[in-house]
C-alpha cells in the first residue's frame, strides 16, 4: 500500500474512532437567585447560571455525563434528568430524599451518569419543593454516528436547523422551504398543553426520546414533564405565523392558569410590517382532540435501542388515581369537610405517599436500613367500586386516605403490568404519571372503568409507543408494562403535583441482579446527607 494512501486511511479511521468513541461531558450548574422583570413587575426567581431556561446539556449516546452543581441559592435543591434511565447509576437520578438527600445552601454535589441506549429529547429539572417552576433546561441526546434514525419516508432527512423548545416561546426566523426538527418540551408546572403554528403541520417523530412511526397532526398535545420531536416543513408563503400554547385542563371544576402564551415565526424575506397569523387552538376542554394524539402513537420497531413488548407478564397491577382527604393530625389551622379536622391528599390505592426525611429511600435499600419505608404497597385498591362515576365526587368514605412510606418490591428482571384507573373522587382529572429509571410500553389507553375481559382485546403488543410520562385520560384509564431490570429505589408520581405534599406517589424497590453488572454499586463518597 503506498504510503500517502496508508495514511489517508489510518486518518479515516481516526476520524471514525473519534466519531465513534463516548466522550466525558462537563457542565457547571451555579443555582441562585435571578432578578427579573414579568409584568412591569420585579421578580426574584431562583434560577441556574443567571438565566431562564437554564443552559441546554448536548451529548451523544454512550457519553458520561458529569454535572458539578454549586448551591448558591437560599433553599435545597436537587436535580433530576428528567427521562434518563440511570442503569446502575441510581445515586444520581435526583428526587429529594428518595435517591439523595438535598444539596443545602452553599454547598456543591457532581452528578455522574452515563446515558446508553437513549436518544432524543428529554430535559433536567429541580426535584424538591416547587422550584422545578424555574429550574428546568433542555437535555438532548444525539445519535452516536450523528444520524438519526426516522422511519420512511423520512429516513434521509437531515434537518436544516434543531430548534429546542422549552414552552415559554421564543422568536424564530426560519428559511423558506426547509425540514425543522422542533425539540419540544413541556416544562410548566401543572397544565398540559395544545401547541399550533398557523397554517403548518407537523411530523411527529419521536416521544420522551423513544422513535415513533410519522404522525401526521397540525395540533399537539403535551403533558408536563413529556417531550416531543417533531420535523416542521416551512412550505407557507413568506410571512410571519404565530406558533401559540394554551392549557388543556379538561376538569370543569378545576381552575387553572388560562391564556395563550405565543412566539412568532418569521420567515426570512418578509416584511416585519406583516401581521402574523394566529392558529386556532382547540378549547381548553377538547378531550377528544387531546385523546387522538395520545391513543394513536406509535414506535418504529426498526430503530436503535428498540426491544420488543414483553409478552408475558409476573406482576399485575390496578392501581386507582384519586384526589382524597387525610386527618391532619398536629397541623395547627386545619379545617375540612365534615367539621373534623382535614386536608386534601392526593392518592394511588388510598395510600398517600409522605417522603421520608433522615435519610434517603436508595440508601436504605443500598445499606439495609429497616424504617425508612415498609414494602407493603398494595397490588389493588382497598375497595373496589364505579370508579369514574360522578355519584361518588364526594364520597367522603372512599376519599379518606392513609399516609405512609410503602413501596412495591419487585423482582429483578420481573415484568409488571399496570391499570392505571382515574376515579371521579374529589374531581376527575387527567393525570400525567412519570416513572423514574425506565420507560415503559402503552398497550392500550380508554374512558370509563377498564374492564378486565374486553379491553386487553385492544392491547397493543407489536408496536406501542414507549414514553416515561403517561397522561392517564380523564375519567379513563392507560394499561402498561415494563420490564424491572434496574435495581434501586424508583419514583413514581404525578407531574402536576410534583414536590407538593399531596401524596399522588408511590416507588419501586427493585432487588439487585445475580451478577456484580446487575448490582447496584455503593454511593458516591460525596453523596449529600440529609
Amino acid at each position: 500500500m503506498p504510503r500517502t494512501t496508508h495514511l489517508l486511511l489510518l486518518y479515516a479511521l481516526a476520524l471514525l474512532a473519534s466519531a465513534t468513541s463516548a466522550e466525558i461531558v462537563e457542565h457547571t450548574l451555579i443555582v441562585g437567585n435571578l432578578t427579573i422583570e414579568q409584568l412591569c413587575k420585579v421578580h426574584v426567581i431562583t434560577a441556574v447560571n443567571g438565566s431562564l431556561p437554564g443552559p441546554t446539556i448536548d451529548v451523544r449516546e454512550g457519553d458520561t455525563l458529569v454535572i458539578h452543581v454549586f448551591n448558591e441559592s437560599p433553599y435545597n435543591i436537587t436535580l433530576h434528568w428528567h427521562g434518563v434511565h440511570q442503569r446502575l447509576s441510581a445515586w444520581a437520578d435526583g428526587p429529594a430524599y428518595v435517591t439523595q438527600c438535598p444539596i443545602v445552601p452553599e454547598n456543591s454535589y457532581t452528578y455522574r451518569f452515563t446515558i446508553t441506549g437513549q436518544e432524543g429529547t428529554l430535559w433536567w429539572h429541580a426535584h424538591i419543593s416547587t422550584l422545578r417552576a424555574t429550574v428546568y433546561g433542555a437535555l438532548i441526546i444525539r445519535p452516536r454516528l450523528g444520524l438519526y434514525s426516522f422511519p420512511e419516508p423520512f429516513a434521509n432527512v437531515k434537518p436544516f436547523m434543531e430548534i429546542p423548545i422549552v414552552l415559554g416561546m421564543h422568536k424564530f426566523n426560519v428559511v423558506k422551504d426547509r425540514t425543522y426538527l422542533l425539540r419540544i418540551i413541556n416544562a410548566a408546572m401543572n397544565n398540559q398543553l395544545f401547541f399550533k403554528i398557523a397554517r403548518h403541520k407537523f411530523v411527529v417523530v419521536a416521544i420522551d426520546a423513544s422513535y415513533t412511526n410519522p404522525y401526521f397532526t397540525d395540533v399537539l398535545v403535551i403533558a408536563p414533564g413529556q417531550s416531543m420531536d417533531v420535523l416542521l416543513t416551512t412550505d407557507q408563503p413568506l410571512g410571519n405565523y404565530y406558533m401559540a400554547a394554551r392549557p388543556y385542563s379538561a376538569t370543569p371544576t378545576l381552575r387553572y392558569q388560562d391564556g395563550t402564551t405565543t412566539a412568532l415565526i418569521s420567515y426570512v424575506g418578509a416584511k416585519s410590517s406583516w401581521t402574523g397569523l394566529m392558529p386556532i387552538l382547540p378549547s381548553a376542554r377538547d378531550t377528544s382532540t387531546a385523546f387522538r394524539l395520545s391513543s394513536n402513537l406509535t414506535s418504529f420497531t426498526k430503530a436503535p435501542h428498540w426491544l420488543p413488548c414483553p409478552l408475558t407478564v409476573d406482576e399485575k397491577m390496578f392501581i386507582t388515581l384519586s384526589v382524597g382527604i387525610a386527618p391532619c393530625g398536629p397541623v395547627a389551622n386545619c379545617s375540612g369537610p365534615l367539621g373534623r379536622r382535614y386536608r386534601s391528599a392526593a392518592s394511588m390505592n388510598n395510600e398517600s405517599f409522605v417522603l421520608p426525611s433522615t435519610l434517603s429511600m436508595l440508601e436504605a435499600f443500598h445499606y439495609g436500613v429497616e424504617g425508612v419505608y415498609t414494602k407493603d404497597f398494595p397490588d389493588n385498591p382497598p375497595i373496589v367500586f364505579d370508579y369514574t362515576s360522578s355519584r361518588n365526587s364526594l364520597n367522603f368514605g372512599l376519599m379518606m386516605t392513609k399516609k405512609g412510606t410503602r413501596v412495591k418490591k419487585l423482582k429483578y428482571g420481573s415484568i409488571v403490568e399496570i391499570v392505571m384507573q382515574d376515579t371521579a373522587l374529589g374531581a376527575a382529572e387527567n393525570h400525567p404519571m412519570h416513572f423514574h429509571g425506565f420507560d415503559f410500553y402503552v398497550l392500550a389507553q380508554g374512558f370509563g372503568n377498564y374492564d378486565p375481559v374486553d379491553d386487553p382485546k385492544k392491547f397493543n403488543l407489536v408496536n406501542p409507543q414507549k414514553r416515561n410520562t403517561i397522561a392517564v385520560p380523564i375519567g379513563g384509564w392507560a394499561v402498561i408494562r415494563f420490564r424491572a431490570d434496574n435495581p434501586g429505589v424508583w419514583f413514581v408520581h404525578c407531574h402536576l403535583e410534583t414536590h407538593l405534599p399531596w401524596g399522588l406517589d408511590m416507588a419501586f424497590e427493585i432487588e439487585n441482579g445475580p451478577t456484580p453488572s446487575t448490582t447496584l454499586p455503593p454511593p458516591p463518597a460525596d453523596l449529600p446527607s440529609c
